[in-house]
């Protein structure tokens, strides 16, 4: 690797993702920019983790279920990157549309580069845990972002170095977004066409929607104790 171009790791925190992971490792390969790809197992109960060991990347197994934010701070404590590249397991073949996110990022137009999504096709929640975390990034920072809920997003490794709270479960992207803003970092949102695997309205997707109300919520009460 050329020592002068800046090194791009990309971070898939995976849990029981049998049926995605593998289409969405190949895609994200097609990304020439990509020097490392590091997949986190999270405590996966179905084949992810013999999947994933037969394809080539790093991999970071945990020994049980802690959460994607436990599993992102574990890939960064053990990478060395001049840009992080954090991408969802579920997004099969177009999770090669990272390339729409890394591009602005290494051309310095913002120090995260976050992905909006189009209007989903399925009729999920209510938008009730959207609202509470794009208005709580805004009670703490005073910055719109509309997709403070995506996950696919490029950090520089000063935006990284800036967040000194990154929680276990579902409020890592609002605690992320809150301690980059808070440092008087820029985030420049970015249209995809990116999908992914949709929480329909049923009683399984209520009940993960209410686990992330709960967990988002419990961050942004600890984010007023956080500077």
């Amino acid at each position: 690797m050329d020592n002068s171009k800046p090194k791009v790791v990309a971070v898939v925190p995976v849990y029981n993702e049998e049926n995605f992971v593998e289409n969405t490792i190949a895609n994200i390969k097609k990304i020439n920019l990509i020097d490392e790809i590091i997949v986190v197992d999270d405590g996966s109960t179905d084949n992810t983790r013999e999947i994933v060991n037969k394809l080539d990347v790093t991999f970071i197994g945990l020994d049980r279920n802690r959460g994607k934010g436990y599993a992102i701070r574990k890939a960064i404590e053990k990478s060395d990157f001049d840009y992080l590249v954090l991408i969802d397991g579920d997004l099969g073949r177009t999770s090669n549309e990272a390339i729409k996110l890394i591009l602005p990022a290494i051309n310095n137009e913002a120090d995260v580069i976050i992905a909006r999504f189009q209007k989903a096709k399925k009729k999920g929640g209510f938008g009730l845990v959207k609202r509470l975390a794009n208005r709580g990034v805004k009670f703490y920072t005073g910055k719109n972002i509309t997709s403070t809920l995506s996950g696919q997003r490029v950090y520089n490794r000063k935006a990284i170095e800036s967040i000194n709270y990154i929680p276990d479960r579902f409020g890592v992207e609002v605690a992320m977004t809150v301690g980059v803003l808070r440092n008087g970092l820029s985030i420049k949102e970015i249209e995809v066409g990116m999908t992914h695997r949709e929480t329909e309205r049923n009683l399984k997707g209520f009940i993960h929607r209410g686990k992330q109300f709960i967990n988002i919520l419990i961050t942004l009460i600890n984010l007023a104790f956080r500077r």
